[in-house]
Formats: C-alpha cells, structure tokens, sequence
C-alpha cells in the first residue's frame, strides 16, 4: 500500500516558508477585502481623509502631478510591466533554454490580470471623484492593478535574478528599482486621485501572495 507522506521526500524549507508566506498574505489579502466589500466605516473614513489630502496637494503642485502622469501611465503602466516581463520570458528562453520557467513567467502575469479584473467586477468598488480630477480611470476601484501588476513582475525578476545568480551589484540595483517603481506607482495611484489608499494595499498584497505561491510552485516542479 503506498503512503505519500512515507515514500515522498519532504518538502524543503525553502517551500515551506514560501507556503506560511503565501498563507499570511492570502489571509491579510481575504481580511482586506471582506472590510472593503463590507464598507468597513474607519477604513472608508481613512481612505477618505488620506485621499481628500493627496488630492489637495495634487492640485497645488501641477509640476509634481504630471510627472506622476507621465511614470504611472507609461514607466509603470501594467502593459509596460507586462511587456517587461514578456521580454525576461523570451531572454530565458534564447539564453538559457528555460521553457518552463519562461512559460512560469508569463502564466503568473496573466493569473495576476484575471485575478485583479475578477475581483474589481466582484466587489465593484466607485473611484474617487472630485470636482476638479487631476486624472481619469476606467473600470472598478479595487484593487488597484498597476499595483498588482509591478508587484507580481517585479517579484518574479527578483526572485529569478537571485536563482540564477547575478552580480551582487546587479541584485542590489534591480532591488532598488524594484522597490521604487512597486511602492511609486501606488503612491502614483493615490496623488492622482483615481485609487483609494486600501486599493493600492491590497493590489500589494495580492500581488505578493501571487509571487510568494509562483515561487512555491516553481520551487515544487524543480527543487
């Protein structure tokens, strides 16, 4: 009689903690949302403080406005982190044969995309709206997919630089680009005036569950 938890070999650590991660992020990501479906009051009410500010500065500083213009619709608009990550796909295929991981790469992205346009006509979350908008968006509020999206992409190059070995000087800029542009286009989102705070946060969260459970994945087919 064959027993899986006899003959299979254990998981390594590294996959275990990449599961308690994704865990904790899924929970924290289920949380937020129940409290945004909800309409949770002091969430709504800090969401509405925070962004009555930002707003408020957005329209005074018009200089400071357009450059976040100018970095969330197109230095880090999800199609250009989608194409970024298309780009990565193909370099592991031509450099390095990796098929698999190339596909890996691509699927992630694309789960990331149904699961943030899923969820925004599920909850149907309004935008804000102002009298005098420095900025438009289209579809529901929440979650936030430019924050969704760079941090899926960001996430999975991170981790694939790490694995494949790159310089020590090469990893550490790529981690200061990363963290800029995943933290930036949020805060974009947010002075703009087209996210609440909590959409941004959970695209966050989401997104990091969705790399934490890639990497277990990966990690899983070739240990």
């Amino acid at each position: 009689m064959h027993h899986p938890s006899v003959d299979s070999p254990p998981h390594p650590p590294a996959l275990r903690t990449t599961l308690r991660t994704a865990l904790v992020l899924g929970l924290c990501s289920a949380l937020l949302l129940t409290l945004v479906a909800a309409a949770w009051h002091p969430l709504i009410s800090a969401d509405a403080d925070i962004s009555r500010t930002t707003h408020r500065w957005a329209v005074a500083d018009p200089d400071v406005t357009q450059a976040c213009r100018i970095l969330t619709d197109w230095v880090w608009d999800p199609l250009t982190m989608r194409l970024l990550g298309a780009a990565v796909a193909v370099w592991l295929v031509w450099r390095h044969r990796a098929w698999w991981t190339a596909g890996w790469l691509v699927v992630t992205a694309a789960v990331g995309t149904l699961v943030q346009q899923g969820l925004k006509a599920a909850v149907g979350r309004a935008r804000p709206v102002w009298p005098d908008p420095v900025d438009s968006a289209h579809y529901a509020a929440y979650p936030s997919g430019h924050a969704l999206t760079a941090t899926v992409v960001f996430g999975l190059l991170l981790w694939l630089m790490r694995r494949y070995g790159v310089a020590p000087v090469v990893w550490r800029t790529a981690l200061a680009v990363a963290v800029v542009s995943v933290v930036g286009v949020g805060l974009t989102r947010i002075w703009l005036g087209v996210h609440w705070p909590s959409d941004v946060v959970g695209g966050w969260l989401l997104g990091a569950m969705l790399v934490a459970l890639a990497i277990a994945a990966h990690l899983r087919r070739r240990p």
